[in-house]
């Protein structure tokens, strides 16, 4: 099938930083340009976003700071991506909320101003989202064949959601899924532990997603300005975010879950603290079996200096005569 066109349409996807359109950055750009007359041209660029590449994405796109260290900075190929798309309109997955938001950030950083607002914009995520609708309704008559009767009463639709899970396990079970890695397994099993781990992919801390756990269970904020850190990292690092989160307009679950580790970092940091200083404590031991220690000696000055006292001899007869020929003399 030929697309109708009247002028160019451009697909194109970005590889980037992360997912945060003010703060991350393009590393990847491909354009697929369908011409009016059928032809295609394709144009990639692989871009150096100045900053790193957290490990963590880089394990979903494939892409590495060594991969780009020597690729052009995005200044330097703008002019070069706005004359391949010329004139036209814009197509991609999920574009218009990620794809085209973050082109342009890149393009104003550099402060080049490409023209939008003659051009259309076509996602293929919303016709799918839309025509596919992923409502409870819509997948219980996928899943089921059925309507549901009394939509949206909390019995009627607790009773729908079980039945969509047991057809889902039926439909599924044995079935392939590849993930954004390329691994391939069969997730979907008649086991509780099973499906809470391939509904749970991202691993949230929280409900609402602003931490979650990286591939070795350590919680990372997945937002703001330190998206893709551990959260212990920046709790060395700008322990003020704490208050400011905690005092913020985060839900309490997300709160509850950052004092918690706010606590172990706490409780880590005076242990080692106190490892630290266990060295200094440690002397060598002094036995003192078999030791004689004399007790400190003081110094004496002339008048505390006492006479030896002389050999004592047992009083006799001859003695007290004497002592009583002195005392009569005085």
């Amino acid at each position: 099938m030929k697309l109708n066109l009247k002028r160019p349409l451009a697909f194109f996807d970005l590889e980037a930083t992360g997912i945060n359109v003010a703060s991350d950055r393009i590393v990847e750009i491909s354009i697929l340009k369908a011409m009016p007359d059928g032809s295609e041209e394709v144009k990639t660029l692989k871009i150096n976003p100045i900053i790193p590449i957290p490990l963590e994405t880089s394990l979903i796109h494939g892409i590495y700071d060594e991969d780009i260290k020597d690729a052009p900075k995005f200044k330097e190929v703008a002019k070069e991506i706005i004359d391949f798309l010329g004139d036209a309109d814009l197509a991609g997955y999920n574009s218009n909320k990620f794809d085209i938001p973050m082109l342009m950030e890149e393009f104003l950083r550099v402060g080049i101003n490409f023209d939008i607002d003659n051009r259309k914009f076509v996602d293929v995520q919303n016709i799918f989202h839309q025509m596919e609708q992923r409502t409870l309704k819509a997948a219980y008559k996928f899943y089921c064949g059925k309507d549901i009767i009394n939509a949206h009463s909390a019995e009627a639709d607790i009773k729908a959601t079980y039945e969509v899970l047991l057809s889902q396990i039926e439909k599924y079970v044995g079935k392939d899924y590849e993930d954004r890695k390329g691994n391939i397994s069969q997730p979907v099993k008649n086991d509780v532990e099973a499906l809470h781990d391939f509904t749970n992919l991202n691993k949230p801390v929280d409900f609402a997603g602003r931490m979650v756990y990286d591939e070795d269970n350590q919680p990372l904020f997945n937002f703001g300005k330190h998206k893709g850190k551990t959260v212990f990292k920046v709790f060395d690092e700008e322990p003020s975010y704490y208050a400011w989160m905690m005092n913020g307009d985060f839900p309490l679950y997300t709160k509850n879950r950052l004092e918690k580790f706010w606590k172990q970092h706490r409780e880590q940091k005076f242990e080692n603290k106190q490892s630290a200083k266990a060295p200094e404590l440690k002397t060598k031991p002094i036995s003192t079996t078999n030791t004689k220690v004399d007790p400190p000696q003081q110094k004496q000055t002339p008048q505390q200096t006492q006479p030896k006292p002389k050999d004592n001899k047992p009083v006799d007869e001859d003695m007290l005569k004497m002592l009583a020929g002195k005392f009569k003399k005085l």
